[in-house]
């Protein structure tokens, strides 16, 4: 099995993480290669601190040179020392992007872990982007997909929290409803159950207005848009319960009534997970048609450089990876 880890935006965190966390999987199981995928000069650079494979074997060289650990170069080498968020580092992380799904694509890969980017960076540097998320389901001619994220707290509670929208502005959320939409979330999140082995899949559903509408008298998408989809995917024999009401709903998570939650937005679903997973929290691409997994953070260009970035994210990423890739 092979899996490639592109390396994001190098003014930022992301190769920092990157072979961080690769120095610290690379042990656990002697059967997988990885390709990092990104600037050869940052890769190198970072690869020498850490003492990994120092000689980083050329992924086309693959067939004549073993190796545990291959990189591949997408564009010519970076200049040195480029200011965060220069729009060459962010052309050159998309340029990342790019390769590694048309490696899953083709089978050469088995999945993609991809470092942080910065949206607005990218968007500077003269490419259309929402999220690298919607990136790669673009590339991958895929409709069907949802953000999942996932992580635990230090006693070992998990949080699995899929998104029904995703990179849009509040203002938008309510239009971008659609019942069809929710219930392939749902459908998406009980399949994300049982490729992680869970014993029960049992999925709630938040409600996107206060005290999930209050019957129609704080909106009437509760009424009109989820709980249709919920009916509809009970139908279907899922076991999901809602809308809830989502300011008590992840207590009632957290202390294990549910497995899985959709929430309607963005943060609606991300602050309650990083509030209790930051250091742990994984982004998992359902419905792509190779393995997607990355870091729950963003580039913190302000640490970038310094040594003090924490890759246990990254680790957690590189895990989930490996196990969803082994797993059909």
């Amino acid at each position: 099995m092979t899996l490639g880890i592109t390396l994001g935006d190098v003014t930022g965190v992301g190769p920092e993480v990157a072979l961080k966390g690769l120095a610290r999987v690379v042990a656990d199981d002697l059967e997988t290669a990885y390709v990092l995928i990104g600037d050869a000069a940052v890769a190198h650079h970072y690869a020498g601190l850490l003492g990994i494979e120092s000689e980083l074997p050329s992924w086309a060289d693959r067939s004549s040179v073993p190796s545990r650990v291959y990189l591949l170069s997408p564009g010519p080498e970076l200049p040195a020392d480029l200011s965060p968020g220069h729009p060459e580092a962010a052309r050159s992380a998309v340029a990342g992007l790019e390769s590694g799904a048309a490696l899953c694509l083709s089978g050469e890969l088995q999945g993609l872990v991809t470092a942080p980017v910065n949206k607005e960076a990218i968007i500077r540097s003269g490419i259309p982007f929402v999220g690298q998320t919607e990136f790669l389901a673009e590339r991958a001619g895929c409709s069907r997909y949802a953000m999942m994220l996932l992580g635990y707290d230090d006693r070992g509670r998990w949080l699995r929290v899929a998104l029904a929208t995703t990179h849009l502005p509040l203002s938008a959320v309510a239009g971008a409803l659609t019942i069809s939409g929710v219930r392939q979330t749902i459908e998406l999140t009980a399949e994300a159950t049982r490729r992680l082995g869970l014993s029960r899949a049992r999925i709630a559903v938040c409600g996107l207005n206060p005290h999930a509408g209050e019957g129609g008298v704080l909106g009437r998408e509760e009424i009109d848009i989820i709980r249709p989809a919920v009916e509809l995917s009970r139908a279907q024999g899922f076991d999901v319960h809602g809308p809830l009401a989502a300011d008590t709903l992840f207590h009632q998570v957290y202390r294990g009534d549910f497995d899985a939650v959709v929430a309607m937005y963005h943060d609606q679903g991300l602050v309650p997970l990083k509030m209790v997973a930051f250091a742990s929290g994984v982004n998992w691409t359902l419905g792509l048609p190779f393995v997607r997994t990355s870091p729950d953070h963003g580039t913190a260009y302000d640490i970038a450089g310094r040594g003090e970035a924490d890759e246990s994210s990254m680790v957690s990423a590189l895990r989930l990876a490996r196990q969803l890739a082994g797993t059909p």
